[in-house]
């Protein structure tokens, strides 16, 4: 009997070393990431010696690499190119830290990727084209970093996106009218940037539009009153002197069927 009972625990303990079992390219890519990213120095630090299902932040689904989640761990240092072999992760949450350097276009390894957010870092540079290739994407939170130059077209194929929070970098250029491709929008957060032009009228025909800030940018022209009240800033903007102003309102027209009775 007690044989019996041995061999079961020993198959139940394989068993459940299988199950936490990942392939040896995504451990080499995690421990890739944790050394390049100072891991000796983070708040909560992996025991290397320990099984990769015991790491803090990481979370394994059949036997794939699924999610991160290292939030305000104190990462340092750019992302190695090995990250990029994580090509099962689903969610990334490395918002707060000190990662620095740009994103590559290796980016576009991510293809089951619907959480991407590394806000409140210090990553510089422009955003990769290759954008456009997460098709599964929902949530884009790059919010106070130094990113800049103009949106990529491809940010406006990817339709699946609820949540864009692009706010507090250095972006410049237009907003396109492709902007009317995303109709699954929710959160649209542009807010403090270098964004110019006239803001698109495809805005209002996003119907799930619910919150949005375009506010403290470049934009000129006219809006909707329906735009202004939906900006939490009522799209206060800078002029060429850094001066803040409002933008003006679109006269509404008023039905001539109205105008005759």
């Amino acid at each position: 009997m007690k044989s019996l009972t041995t061999l079961f625990l020993m198959l139940v303990f394989s068993l459940n070393s299988f199950a936490d079992t990942v392939s040896d390219k995504e451990k080499e890519a995690l421990l890739k990431f944790y050394h390049a990213t100072n891991g000796s120095n983070w708040k909560i630090k992996w025991d290397l010696s320990l099984s990769v299902s015991t790491w803090y932040g990481v979370e394994i689904e059949d036997g794939k690499v699924a999610a991160l989640n290292l939030p305000d761990n104190n990462l340092q240092g750019e992302l190695p190119p090995e990250f990029f072999d994580l090509v099962n992760l689903e969610r990334i949450n490395l918002h707060k830290n000190k990662l620095e350097g740009t994103l590559p276009n290796e980016v576009n390894s991510f293809k089951e990727l619907e959480i991407l957010d590394i806000s409140s870092n210090k990553l510089s540079g422009e955003l990769p084209l290759s954008f456009g290739s997460l098709k599964k994407l929902e949530i884009l939170s790059l919010f106070d970093n130094e990113i800049e130059g103009q949106l990529p077209g491809s940010i406006y194929t990817i339709t699946t996106l609820k949540v864009l929070l692009l706010n507090s970098n250095k972006f410049s250029g237009n907003l396109s009218k492709e902007i009317l491709n995303l109709n699954a929008l929710q959160n649209l957060s542009l807010f403090n940037n270098s964004f110019d032009g006239e803001i698109p009228e495809e805005l209002e025909k996003l119907k799930n539009l619910s919150e949005m800030n375009l506010s403290y940018n470049k934009f000129k022209g006219a809006v909707s009153k329906k735009l202004t009240l939906l900006d939490s800033l009522n799209m206060t903007m800078f002029d060429e002197d850094g001066n803040p102003f409002l933008l003006d309102l679109i006269e509404e027209k008023i039905p001539e069927n109205i105008i005759a009775n």
